[in-house]
């Protein structure tokens, strides 16, 4: 295998089970494309089979039950329906011979009563509101509300959750998972400073208990679906949506040292400008590390992508907003070919505007 340092984008790599034939991974994107139960619609199967030249494709926040529903027409994997809609993604992005990872996504403290199947208050470590207002199914705003704090009860049934719904994704064909530990939802909630008030053994009072969550739910569904079917995505310092770590690096250093010998088919992490966690984190991970440099900056360029394979920082770089425009990226870059312009006005909703309608570099092929 081609080390990092001497890798580029266009070389193969082998990820847990998966050759993969660039090292270019489509980073997960909320994109609003699901019926009002959850159900992906349609549309969803093309957009992602359009992109299957990726190295590796990650899904968009996947909600493992309603407990853990941040949004309204954001996708679910808990139901039948649910399988059956995602199936026909996976079997869309495995005839156009691509591979694709289900992220699993549990908003935790983030959501509203009105964007949730439930019509209830989300629940996350302490009762810690995130700032508002926040956009609600109806196409307006309102204030964010106070979430409850999860009983031990709601913890350990969380963790159940993600265990069967990551079965699920199996079920539905994805080739792997990735539990979305990163960005402010419930794992990094659990992380951050200002969100885990707790004074329980999922509290801050020491290092072990701060990550005793994230570490339980990890292991859980790594002994499900087998640890080399099983990534994590975290984003140490990441400031949205009013989260706060002030010194991110100990607890960090300490999850991974944790982790590290579960045997995990990735970590995908994300850099942070006032954390370097990229070269940080990386001596202390011995597994596969997808990096992403875009998150809070401008979109990655190949230039940029290059750069990280090349100091060694990871083994795959994920791009996320040059995917949207540009559903061959891979190709453009062998290409050295123009990266098209997003259309912002697309972004989110429930049409193919914006979303299945961008030119290929070349028509594809007819068969």
């Amino acid at each position: 295998m081609t080390t990092t340092a001497t890798a580029t984008l266009l070389t193969p790599y082998r990820l847990g089970r998966l050759d993969l034939p660039n090292r270019v991974v489509m980073a997960p994107m909320t994109r609003y494309r699901a019926a009002e139960d959850g159900t992906p619609l349609p549309v969803v199967a093309e957009h992602y089979a359009q992109r299957a030249s990726a190295g590796l494709i990650v899904t968009e926040g996947i909600w493992p039950s309603r407990q853990g529903q941040s949004g309204w027409r954001l996708p679910g994997l808990e139901t039948p329906a649910h399988v059956a809609g995602w199936r026909a993604v996976t079997e869309a992005v495995h005839a156009a011979g691509g591979r694709i990872v289900a992220q699993l996504m549990h908003g935790g403290r983030q959501g509203h009563p009105l964007n949730r199947l439930l019509g209830d208050v989300p629940a996350g470590p302490s009762a810690v509101p995130a700032p508002g207002p926040v956009h609600v199914k109806d196409g307006g705003k309102a204030e964010a509300v106070t979430p409850r704090a999860m009983t031990r009860e709601e913890i350990h049934r969380t963790v159940a959750d993600h265990v069967g719904s990551a079965r699920l994704a199996l079920d539905a064909g994805f080739d792997a998972v990735e539990l979305h530990g990163a960005n402010s939802y419930l794992i990094h909630q659990f992380l951050a400073d200002n969100t885990n008030l707790r004074t329980d053994e999922y509290g801050p009072r020491t290092l072990a208990d701060r990550l005793r969550l994230p570490i339980e739910l990890v292991t859980a569904v790594a002994e499900a679906v087998g640890p080399d079917r099983l990534g994590l995505r975290l984003s140490p310092g990441n400031p949205q949506f009013g989260m706060h770590e002030a010194d991110p690096a100990p607890v960090y250093r300490a999850l991974l040292g944790e982790l590290d010998a579960l045997g995990l088919a990735y970590l995908h992490l994300t850099d942070n400008d006032d954390y370097p966690a990229l070269a940080d984190l990386r001596p202390r991970w011995s597994g596969p590390l997808i990096g992403n440099v875009g998150e809070n900056r401008a979109a990655t360029d190949r230039e940029r992508g290059e750069a990280v394979l090349a100091a060694g920082l990871a083994d795959l770089v994920s791009y996320g907003r040059a995917f949207i425009a540009n559903p061959d990226l891979p190709e453009r870059f062998a290409a050295n070919g123009p990266l098209a312009p997003v259309d912002p006005t697309h972004l989110y909703g429930q049409e193919a505007a914006g979303y299945t309608d961008y030119p290929r570099l070349r028509p594809a092929a007819r068969s």
